[in-house]
Formats: C-alpha cells, sequence, structure tokens
C-alpha cells in the first residue's frame, strides 16, 4: 500500500499545479525519503506537500520556519527540501507544550537526527528570533493565536513579529480551516477554524503583501460551521492556502 502511495505521488509530480511543476518536482526526494515515518507518508495523498513546498516556493539553501510544528510532519519534509545547506527553525510554543508535554516528545522526535533542523520552544508572547528565514510555513495553526487563552490581538501581534522576522521578498504561507464569512472569533476554541478574510486582514495590516492563493485542499459541500475533528468533516474540511511576501 505504502508503495502504490509513493508511485502515485511521485507521478502526480510531473503535473503538479500549473506554474509551480519544476519546483514541484525538486521535492520528489522529499516524499520518497524512506527515512519519514510510515504514518507521515500515508498523509502524503491529502496534504500534498509537493504542491504545497512549491506554492511556498521552498528552494535548497533556504531557511525556513516552521511555525507552531504540531507533531512534525513539516518539519521532516522541510528538512529534506531545503538540503544540507539549508535550516529548518521548528517551532513549538512553550504554551503549547506545557498544556500538552507530547507536543514536546513530537518535537524532539522530529528534530533527532536531523543536522538541519533547529528546535525553539519560546512562548508566543516572547516570539522572537535571530534568523531571517526565508520562507515561513504554518499549517492549520493559525487559528490558535485566536483562543480564548491568548490576548485579544494575538493574531494582529504575532503577524508583525513574523513580518519582522522574514527576509525582505520572503514568503509566508498560511494554511488553516476556514471558518464561514464573518464567523466570531470564538470559532477558534469551538470550532478550531477562523474566517479567512480574518487572517488575511490581520496578516496583510502587518505589511505583507497578498500573493496568492492555492486552491488544493478547497471544498465547497464542508458547511465550515462542524467541528474539525468531527467524523462526518475531519480530514475533507474546506481549507485555504494564502501565500504573502514581505516587500523588499
Amino acid at each position: 500500500m505504502r508503495h502504490l502511495v509513493l508511485m502515485s505521488l511521485a507521478i502526480a509530480l510531473s503535473g503538479a499545479a500549473a506554474g509551480p511543476s519544476a519546483a514541484a518536482a525538486r521535492t520528489s526526494k522529499t516524499i520518497i525519503d524512506a527515512k519519514r515515518p510510515a504514518a507521515d507518508v500515508a498523509r502524503d495523498a491529502s496534504r500534498k506537500p509537493a504542491e504545497i513546498l512549491a506554492f511556498a516556493r521552498v528552494k535548497r539553501g533556504d531557511t525556513v520556519l516552521d511555525f507552531i510544528m504540531g507533531g512534525g510532519y513539516w518539519t521532516r519534509l522541510l528538512a529534506t527540501a531545503v538540503g544540507p545547506k539549508g535550516r529548518v527553525l521548528a517551532y513549538q510554543p512553550a504554551e503549547f507544550i506545557a498544556f500538552r508535554a507530547a507536543y514536546g516528545t513530537e518535537q524532539d522526535a522530529a528534530v533527532k537526527g536531523v543536522a538541519n533542523a533547529v528546535p525553539l520552544r519560546i512562548k508566543l508572547a516572547e516570539f522572537a528570533i535571530d534568523t531571517s528565514p526565508d520562507v515561513i510555513l504554518t499549517v492549520q495553526n493559525w487559528h490558535d493565536l485566536y483562543l480564548k487563552m491568548a490576548p485579544a490581538d494575538s493574531g494582529a501581534r504575532m503577524a508583525q513579529a513574523l513580518f519582522h522576522a522574514l527576509k525582505p521578498g520572503g514568503t509566508l504561507v498560511v494554511v488553516d480551516h476556514a471558518a464561514a464569512a464573518d464567523a466570531p472569533r470564538e470559532v477558534a476554541d469551538t470550532l478550531h477554524r477562523i474566517d479567512p478574510a480574518r487572517a488575511r486582514k490581520d496578516i496583510e495590516a502587518a505589511g505583507f503583501v497578498f500573493d496568492g492563493e492555492l486552491p488544493i485542499y478547497r471544498n465547497p459541500a464542508d458547511p465550515r460551521t462542524t467541528l474539525v475533528f468531527d467524523p462526518s468533516i475531519r480530514g475533507k474540511t474546506d481549507q485555504f492556502v494564502y501565500r504573502f511576501r514581505k516587500p523588499r
């Protein structure tokens, strides 16, 4: 089964979304990396990592910030995509690890034996790095900045912090579960979603320029009013993939 998944992914690379096919082809080694956990490989068919990394313009030698890295799926992919001369900053908020210790364990596992991956554990409110990444990628976590536990302006403040951190001309890609238009902030807690317009507004207000959308996770059948973990929609949520650019 795993062999068939990898074969289909390799074939898909040759016909990746219009425009980034050459960039997607450069990620083929990442996708078939035998060192990745089988559980990660099994998720490739739905997560379409070649297309995401191509859209993010990740290339060999880049420094990439995996912002709120979760279980490390993207950290592992990025570490191979940027190559030995590149660098991955695998950021897990200290608050998340305090809430769920497994986040720390998962971070340790994702960077273990990976020479070009650097784990970062900083409180969101204190986030600052001394390296200017070429790319920042954050997947299914932007809504976490709007949880009740976070200060009311956390989304806007973090967008500013990332703008400050990113290299001029660099790229920020945000992927998240879409809530209904004009949905209140509270859906971050109740549904683990965010109104795409709210996210885009806060990010653009920090100085970022909107640079396109990749529709590969869009699902018009999702009512966008259901908890993302509900069996009826889990793994099939309507998700937005936005790319932003920091002006030079």
